[in-house]
C-alpha cells in the first residue's frame, strides 16, 4: 500500500519496472491470436489508415497483422521515434520497402506522413479502467491529443494487466484494449 502514497512517477516508474522485469517472450501461439483478435476488430471498425508498431524486444509482434492488413487493402503507417519531447510522426509502410533505423532500438518506413483513423497504442501495463503504462518518454501523450479523430486501440498481452494504474492529468485513458484473450471495452463512467 505504500506504492500507492509515492508521487505518480515514481509509482509508475516502479510498476514499469516490474513489468519489464519479468515480462517473457511472447510465445508464437499468443502472438497468433492477438493478431486474429485485433485483426478482427479493425475489420469490424473499416479503417482507412492504421498506425501500427513495429516490435521492440521482448514485444507482440505486429508485423504479421501489417502484412494482413496490406493485403486487404488497408493503409498500414508505422511511427517514427523523433527527439525526446517531440510527437510521434505516422509514415506509410509497405512490406516490399526497407525500414530505417530510429531512436532506442525502433525502426520506421520512409514513406510519406499519414494521419490514422486507428492508432493501436502498445502497452508495457494496462488495467481495466482503461489506464495505460507505457515506457515512460511520453511519446504517446504528446501524439494522441494531436490525433484526436482517431480511434484508439491499446494491445498488449493479458499477463501485463494490473489491477489500478495511477493516471495523471496528461495521460490518456484507452476506450479498447485488445489482448489474446479478449477485447475489452472501457465503459465511460
Amino acid at each position: 500500500m505504500a506504492l500507492l502514497s509515492l508521487p505518480s512517477d515514481q509509482t509508475k516508474a516502479m510498476i514499469r519496472q516490474e513489468v519489464l522485469a519479468r515480462r517473457r517472450s511472447v510465445l508464437p501461439r499468443q502472438n497468433r491470436q492477438l493478431v486474429s483478435n485485433l485483426l478482427a476488430y479493425l475489420r469490424r471498425m473499416q479503417p482507412a489508415v492504421i498506425a501500427a508498431t513495429w516490435p521492440l524486444p521482448g514485444e507482440a509482434d505486429l508485423r504479421p497483422l501489417c502484412r494482413q492488413l496490406g493485403r486487404a487493402g488497408y493503409r498500414v503507417v508505422l511511427p517514427e521515434t523523433p527527439p525526446r519531447g517531440q510527437p510521434l510522426v505516422f509514415r506509410e509502410w509497405r512490406h516490399d520497402r526497407p525500414m530505417r533505423k530510429g531512436r532506442f532500438g525502433t525502426q520506421h518506413p520512409t514513406g510519406r506522413r499519414w494521419a490514422p483513423d486507428v492508432i493501436l497504442v502498445p502497452l508495457v501495463a494496462f488495467d481495466r479502467q482503461g489506464g495505460r503504462l507505457g515506457y515512460g518518454g511520453g511519446y504517446y501523450d504528446r501524439t494522441l491529443p494531436l490525433h484526436s479523430q482517431a480511434a484508439l486501440v491499446g494491445y498488449g498481452l493479458s499477463s501485463q494487466e494490473r489491477e489500478a494504474l495511477p493516471m495523471d492529468e496528461h495521460d490518456h485513458r484507452l476506450p479498447v484494449i485488445v489482448t489474446e484473450r479478449e477485447v475489452i471495452h472501457i465503459s465511460k463512467e
